[in-house]
């Protein structure tokens, strides 16, 4: 039997590998066999029981994965306090449906959500408006630019002494961004491809970095798909932040379309809740109705 060393995190898993940080040690761990009869599949944030080898101190295996508070499977990540959702203004432009689809899985999975609109050099004034709008939401918004350092300084304290996770599609800046706020992360970075005007992906694996700031962050690949399979036309209303209103409809099933007596339209009449939002919850909502998959 190896040397029970307590509770670590796991920061990186490659090549089959899983990179434990514990009493300000990383130990190399392979996994026990058990988890894959017992479909358990260790993610980057799960704190975990190691033991490690007697041959070799460095090395050791992981024993057993303590509850989560969450997960996320695209990113797959756990126990993260937030995810910090990147989109960049322009280069390449903002697709706020795609933006939308990733706040509701972040709610799906029961994950606070910050929205950071990158490269606002381009175009601040567009930016100012969807920062307007997302906060009626409820959202916390951040208007960032790595060319401009004093836009950096609310992420960074965002990011202080939280477990938070980057998530968004190629191309928007978020490993430039990190690079930005901890220099000694060094982290790979790309440029947008001139054939697709979309990113290139630069993250190739999921990982935990520490920052000297305090806290810790992932740093993943960019990406479009998402799972969100589980939404569908009557409980997608649940996953719009703004929509707690209407619980006070008429119909305690008010899907918020076409009922009489529906509040949530009400508020959009009122301004209370913006067009933009709205009209997106409803083409998500016409696409599920039909049968399709957002």
């Amino acid at each position: 039997m190896g040397i029970d060393q307590g509770k670590g995190l796991i920061t990186k898993i490659l090549g089959g590998f899983y990179y434990v940080e514990i009493k300000g040690e990383t130990i190399e761990c392979r996994a026990r066999g058990l988890f894959r009869k017992d479909k358990i599949k260790p993610l980057v944030g799960d704190y975990c029981q190691i033991r490690l080898t007697k041959e070799d101190p460095t090395k050791g295996y992981v024993e057993k994965i303590c509850a989560r508070k969450n997960e996320s499977i695209r990113p797959p990540v756990a126990n993260i306090d937030q995810m910090i959702v990147v989109f960049s203004i322009r280069d390449p432009d903002i697709n706020l449906r795609l933006l939308d689809k990733f706040l509701i899985q972040n709610e799906m999975n029961k994950i606070d959500s910050t929205i950071c609109i990158n490269k606002i050099d381009y175009e601040k004034d567009d930016a100012l408006e969807l920062k307007r709008i997302y906060e009626k939401a409820g959202y916390r918004v951040m208007l960032t630019s790595a060319e401009i350092p004093d836009t950096l300084e609310d992420l960074k304290q965002v990011l202080k002494d939280r477990l938070s996770a980057f998530s968004g599609p190629s191309g928007v800046g978020k490993s430039t961004l990190l690079n930005k706020i901890d220099i000694e992360l060094n982290l790979k970075t790309g440029d947008i491809s001139d054939k697709s005007k979309r990113g290139k992906h630069t993250t190739r694996h999921v990982e935990l970095f520490k920052l000297n700031s305090g806290g810790w962050v992932v740093d993943t690949a960019g990406f479009s798909t998402l799972d969100l399979n589980k939404v569908t036309k009557d409980n997608l209303k649940h996953y719009f932040l703004e929509f707690k209103c209407g619980t006070q409809c008429r119909f305690s099933n008010c899907n918020h379309i076409s009922e009489p007596d529906c509040q949530i339209k009400k508020q959009v009449n009122d301004d209370k809740i913006s067009t933009v939002r709205y009209n997106s919850y409803k083409e998500l909502y016409a696409i599920l109705q039909a049968g399709g998959e957002i």
